[in-house]
């Protein structure tokens, strides 16, 4: 709102706000009816299966030609994670937005970590226009095609609770960032079952101050609708990430971990908190 010697009148910004809430509403209410959404439902998965498959040997083509100058797998990595695009694109229950800091440098490596409510912050956070490897759970490499396909994108394994898997994905992370290319990390260790901002675990920013590289924060709204546990369908959701500041760890010690792990999550939540406000 803004004054004027007739009182208050409503700003163009919140006139198209509340334009865009209401297309916001009725595209929901369309889409969102039982069977529309179980017909949709069907069309986004075969989608997905179509553009897994076509996407294997595409990857695999890119991996093999970069192969002798593309140590960090980067080219293979970045064709991968548009494949969620171009679903998404094709997904008319779902609509993605990334907002926040332009990158410029899309080879400056970064740790990335974000708050994590659904499976398919993967989806959402693949659409920022730069390549970073995953840290994963190894059973998502055990998945046909989907597995292949993360093993050419060179994303990193991890066995949960074993201290032996937890060593090599460090060396692995460090490997990725040696070779100019991002480490995306959800600190959380896993999502969170009530769509609430749960404490931050320590290796992500005790990487980053052992590699002396900068913390990326991203905050995350609106995955946790697009899938619903224990219904096959997808639902209806507009989500978005939020790309924040960088911060840099130069100068850090290994005992400002905890400091550097709670500032970060300070961060989200603030920012998490002004998302859903609208």
């Amino acid at each position: 709102m803004r004054r004027t010697s007739r009182g208050y009148v409503r700003t163009t910004v919140e006139t198209c706000h509340d334009v865009t809430m209401a297309a916001r509403s009725i595209r929901h209410r369309l889409v969102g009816n039982t069977v529309v959404r179980t017909v949709l439902s069907v069309w986004a998965w075969f989608v997905l299966g179509v553009v897994i498959i076509v996407w294997v040997p595409l990857v695999a083509l890119v991996r093999l030609v970069t192969a002798p100058f593309d140590k960090g797998r980067y080219y293979a990595g970045y064709l991968f994670r548009k494949l969620t695009v171009v679903h998404q694109w094709l997904n008319p229950l779902w609509r993605f937005r990334t907002s926040g800091v332009k990158i410029s440098d899309p080879r400056r490596p970064y740790i990335v970590v974000a708050n994590h409510q659904s499976f398919v912050d993967i989806l959402l956070i693949s659409q920022l226009p730069w390549e970073m490897k995953w840290l994963s759970k190894a059973e998502f490499f055990k998945y046909p095609l989907v597995g292949w396909l993360m093993r050419m994108a060179g994303d990193i394994e991890l066995v949960r609770g074993k201290r032996e898997s937890i060593a090599a994905a460090m060396d692995a992370c460090r490997d990725r960032l040696s070779k100019r290319v991002s480490v995306m990390i959800f600190p959380e260790g896993t999502r969170s079952s009530d769509g609430e901002l749960q404490k931050f675990k320590d290796g992500a920013f005790r990487l980053a101050i052992e590699t002396g590289t900068p913390i990326l924060p991203l905050a995350l709204d609106g995955t946790r609708p697009a899938l619903h546990k224990g219904d096959w369908r997808f639902g209806v959701t507009d989500a978005e990430v939020r790309v924040l500041e960088p911060i840099e760890t130069t100068g850090l010690s290994l005992d400002d971990v905890s400091t550097l792990r709670d500032r970060v999550h300070d961060l989200i939540a603030d920012e998490l908190a002004l998302m859903k406000a609208g």
